[in-house]
């Protein structure tokens, strides 16, 4: 298609949803040379934060990381607009260290939106899309609530909590699919009618409060670090002031007010039936699950540098509104609080992902893809993440040519869309390091060394970018072998040195040996040696990396060798699980849902035992 084709309403991709996912599907597909439209309710809320304002954490930061090597946006948004950085689990394994970027909220939308508008091929508009239109199982186009029709031949929803939302704020319930933002009508019903099936999910945000009516002296200060981390291996990081979060606690008076109140809570009165997200349950869910527990951290963290607006991070619920005064001011420092937004709960139609390739295209519908709240996911993170491979997916399927599916042990995307198209999971998916089981080798520092290749491929990555790539992973090479080949002699000088971290030589020893002891790192070297203080930090921490845990990354290692050989065999599409003997009915109608395409997919599919396997193994052997 041509540029000009817009005036035809004619567009090879229609993404539906302007959030994190929706803003790195829509890049990534015009990157490639799409002609994109991208819907949205709200233009002014384009890569909203409507919960929590930062980006990273646990798991989540690799997720960052890895969308920036292949070549999205998040983590270099999250650089330019943070108003503090926090490295977290810094004093434990690199597999479980973490960034956590507070963000400011407008300047995040804001950024985000210049670019998008500042990106060829596509086509921004505030429209509702209430209808996919499917020919012989594939995508036509598409309708919006002004009945303008669009031609096109791949759609991606990204809808988060829209489709059909309906908030509650105590027993009070409104259409919406967030505070201020209406609810998508329609396309659900268009969605059911083509065959897909929709589900309910629940999630909440806390209050938002007037930072001028806060005692923070009541409050633990919470600062940023001082030597900084970013998400983007892309250079010239901004350096920018940082501002402290500050932690209070709950009480046996805030418990007593949410436990009085119990009666008003929609969860409670069943009114809302969709499951919220286990790990990050609202206050009165915690109470209720943790009644021997006396108090619960609450962060109060700002949402920007030009704002009173402050959250209320821990303090999520849908009680009535007269009911947050009183618990908050139950607070330590927020005995004088007001309320800005009120905290609320929204219910919202998703579609389980168990009816998706990995691809994250419809098994049912070619053309139609699925990223982020919609496939039950929560998390910002793990929307962008399934934003970027959607588009790269769309884009390939235009091109009919082989898709981008991640595996597990290449990175915590892969992980993330195998557990959403394998497990059939019945909550709010988030991203936990638990869920991989090759974590040591997808840490956020690595990154690029994983998925750089594969973003350069693709056609995201840059050739001076990839070039910066080469480079870093040669210098790092260059680091290891140096390190492996220098010695430290036993004098007064080096122990001296050494004595301030416990550590002593009675002879000669080699740098790469020294720094497996656990009281060593890299930063002590730069006591030591001219060329160690010249190193750069990535470097450096990667080297560390790589000599300190060799041993336990080599067994990983050997553990993917054992994983890609079931995942060689592979499940013909049309395979008649009826006919398989020796298998239980219960694993035929699990195997028949979700089709797996190969043995290893199939072993992690609940309730498919390895005898199963066998039984297939043996069957696709003959």
């Amino acid at each position: 298609m041509t540029s000009l084709d817009y005036l035809n309403n004619k567009f090879d991709v229609i993404v539906v949803g302007a959030g994190h996912a929706g803003c790195e599907a829509a890049l990534a597909a015009a990157k490639l040379g799409c002609n994109v439209l991208l819907a949205t309710l709200d233009v002014n809320n384009i890569a909203l934060q409507p919960c929590n304002p930062a980006i990273g954490g646990p798991a989540k930061s690799t997720l960052v990381r890895e969308i920036d090597a292949l070549g999205g946006i998040m983590g270099e948004v999250a650089d330019a607009t943070y108003i503090q950085m926090k490295t977290l689990n810094s004093s434990k394994g690199p597999a479980v260290r973490a960034l956590r970027a507070q963000s400011d909220k407008k300047e995040y939308t804001q950024y985000t939106r210049n670019i998008l508008e500042s990106t060829n091929n596509i086509w921004i508009k505030q429209a509702c899309i209430t209808e996919i239109k499917v020919e012989n199982g594939k995508i036509v186009g598409a309708v919006d609530e002004y009945g303008i029709e669009y031609s096109c031949r791949a759609i991606i929803l990204t809808t988060g909590t829209s489709l059909e939302g309906k908030m509650y704020v105590g027993l009070q319930a409104y259409s919406g699919g967030r505070l201020g933002e209406r609810a998508a009508i329609g396309l659900s019903e268009s969605l059911r009618k083509q065959g897909i099936i929709t589900k309910k999910l629940k999630t909440g945000t806390p209050a938002r409060v007037d930072k001028r009516t806060i005692d923070y002296s009541k409050m633990e200060i919470q600062p940023g670090d001082e030597k900084l981390s970013f998400y983007s291996f892309k250079p010239n990081r901004p350096i920018r002031p940082q501002v402290p979060c500050y932690l209070t606690r709950t009480n046996e008076d805030t418990h007593k007010i949410i436990r009085a109140n119990l009666d008003k809570s929609p969860m409670y009165q069943g009114l809302i039936q969709g499951v919220g997200p286990r790990y990050c349950p609202s206050i009165e869910d915690k109470i209720v699950r943790f009644a021997s527990n006396p108090s619960h951290h609450i962060f109060i963290e700002p949402e920007g540098l030009n704002t009173y607006e402050v959250y209320i991070q821990g303090f999520s619920t849908s009680l009535p509104a007269c009911v947050q005064v009183e618990m908050l001011r139950s607070l330590p420092g927020l005995e004088k609080a007001h309320i800005i937004k009120p905290a609320y709960a929204v219910e919202y139609d998703y579609v389980p992902a168990v009816q998706t390739l990995h691809s994250l295209m419809s098994k049912d519908i070619q053309g139609l893809f699925f990223a982020g709240q919609i496939n039950g996911t929560s998390g910002y993170e793990e929307a962008a993440a399934q934003g970027l491979i959607a588009g790269v997916n769309a884009v390939k399927y235009l091109n009919n040519s082989e898709p981008l599916e991640l595996s597990r042990a290449s990175s915590y995307i892969g992980t993330l869309i195998d557990d959403l198209v394998t497990k059939d999971i019945q909550e709010p998916y988030r991203m936990l390091t638990s869920r991989s089981e090759y974590r040591l080798l997808l840490r956020q520092d690595n990154a690029d060394e994983r998925l750089t290749k594969i973003g350069h491929e693709i056609g995201l990555i840059d050739d001076s970018q990839y070039q910066r790539f080469l480079t870093k992973q040669e210098n790092i090479q260059k680091e290891i072998e140096r390190l492996k080949e220098t010695k430290l002699s036993a004098t007064d000088e080096v122990n001296e040195v050494l004595a301030k971290y416990n550590e002593h030589i009675d002879r000669g020893i080699r740098m790469a040996e020294l720094l497996k002891r656990p009281n060593i790192t890299y930063d002590v070297f730069k006591e030591l040696d001219e060329i160690s203080k010249k190193t750069n930090e990535d470097v450096a921490d990667e080297a560390e990396v790589l000599i300190k845990y060799d041993g336990y990354i080599k067994r990983q290692e050997q553990q993917v060798e054992t994983a890609e050989k079931l995942e060689k065999y592979r499940i013909p599409a049309n395979l008649d699980y009826s006919k398989i003997k020796h298998i239980s009915t219960e694993t035929r109608e699990k195997l028949e849902k979700i089709r797996p395409t190969n043995l290893a997919q199939a072993s992690r599919i609940g309730g498919v035992k390895p005898a199963d396997i066998s039984v297939l193994m043996v069957m696709l052997k003959g």
